[in-house]
């Protein structure tokens, strides 16, 4: 059983001392199914019903995307699941559904149902309690279908948000298309601009994104787990597609855990306590990354005191 990595740690990042309890991270260095599905079974209790497997798919060709044929088998061992995903806000392979179809074939995402949340346009308002700046959010309609949501991430770098963990997924990723996503980024919907550079960064953004994840969150209660891979680490998302940077350095391992902010304050910690992570931590910095743990912490939506047990 590890301790927490010293290198940031709840206190450092949130500014505040925690007493008392600590969420369960579970941890295996072993970036496979059955290591994936050991982990998952640690942590589904309380998944039950018609299960959403909260993926992202990827741009067209995208090198760092996470193996079919790991999720594959362990989509398999969910029955009554599905891959959820939605349209995007920046036009590129999944601006629309039709283009949207056709990069998860490209990608090889034909082994199960994907369901595009809102397709057709259709979406359904969550409201966002005690939020920074947003009281609703608009999120694909079919978000609402579900009984239990399984946030499986590819933990990475994010152009804007520093890293992309498991709250980056569900805020940026359950939102619609084109209102919800205009919403978490800050932009007048009838007016995007084209280049994101000129979209609201830094502070604004991660209180946005744990907006939009706290909605997520608060709507499936007790009923939503949350898996990092820590694979292919490039500082770039998946939505980079075939022009992500190459990962500078090496795979770390998968977390697995029911508590959102311990989940990716985990990754980030492993990360971090990593030689070779200079250019991650670079890009996490220089986009005030670290906000993201802080908001979770301030709005009450995890434990950033956490154990780290290794099942390996």
């Amino acid at each position: 059983m590890n301790k927490q990595a010293p290198v940031i740690g709840s206190k450092n990042v949130t500014g505040e001392s925690y007493n008392g309890t600590a969420a369960k991270v579970y941890f295996t260095k072993k970036i496979d199914a059955e290591h994936l599905t050991k982990l998952y079974k640690k942590i589904n209790e309380n998944i039950y019903g018609k299960v959403a497997i909260k993926l992202h798919t990827g741009e067209k060709h995208g090198p760092n995307i996470l193996p079919r044929d790991m999720v594959q088998a362990f989509q398999a061992q969910i029955s009554n699941s599905a891959i959820v995903e939605c349209n995007t806000l920046y036009k590129g392979d999944r601006y629309d559904t039709k283009g949207h179809r056709e990069t998860l074939k490209v990608n090889g995402w034909t082994f199960c149902d994907v369901d595009i949340m809102d397709e057709n346009e259709k979406t359904v308002a969550l409201p966002v309690r005690n939020g920074f700046h947003l009281k609703e959010v608009d999120m694909g309609a079919h978000l609402v279908n579900y009984d239990s949501l399984i946030v499986l991430t590819h933990f990475k770098g994010h152009a804007m948000g520093g890293f992309g963990g498991s709250m980056k997924n569900i805020a940026i990723g359950c939102a619609s298309g084109h209102l919800g996503k205009a919403q978490v980024h800050g932009v007048d919907p009838n007016n995007v601009p084209e280049n994101y550079l000129v979209w609201p960064m830094k502070e604004y953004f991660m209180e946005l994104m744990a907006d939009s994840a706290k909605a997520t969150c608060d709507y499936f209660g007790k009923h939503i787990v949350f898996i990092n891979i820590m694979r292919r680490l490039s500082v770039d998302c998946d939505c980079a597609g075939v022009i992500a940077a190459e990962p500078t350095m090496a795979d770390i391992g998968i977390c697995a855990s029911t508590d959102i902010l311990a989940v990716d304050q985990a990754s980030v910690d492993l990360v971090y306590a990593a030689s070779d992570s200079k250019d991650l931590k670079e890009r996490i910095e220089s986009r005030v990354g670290l906000r993201q743990l802080s908001a979770m912490a301030e709005k009450k939506m995890g434990n950033p005191q956490y154990e780290l047990i290794n099942v390996d």
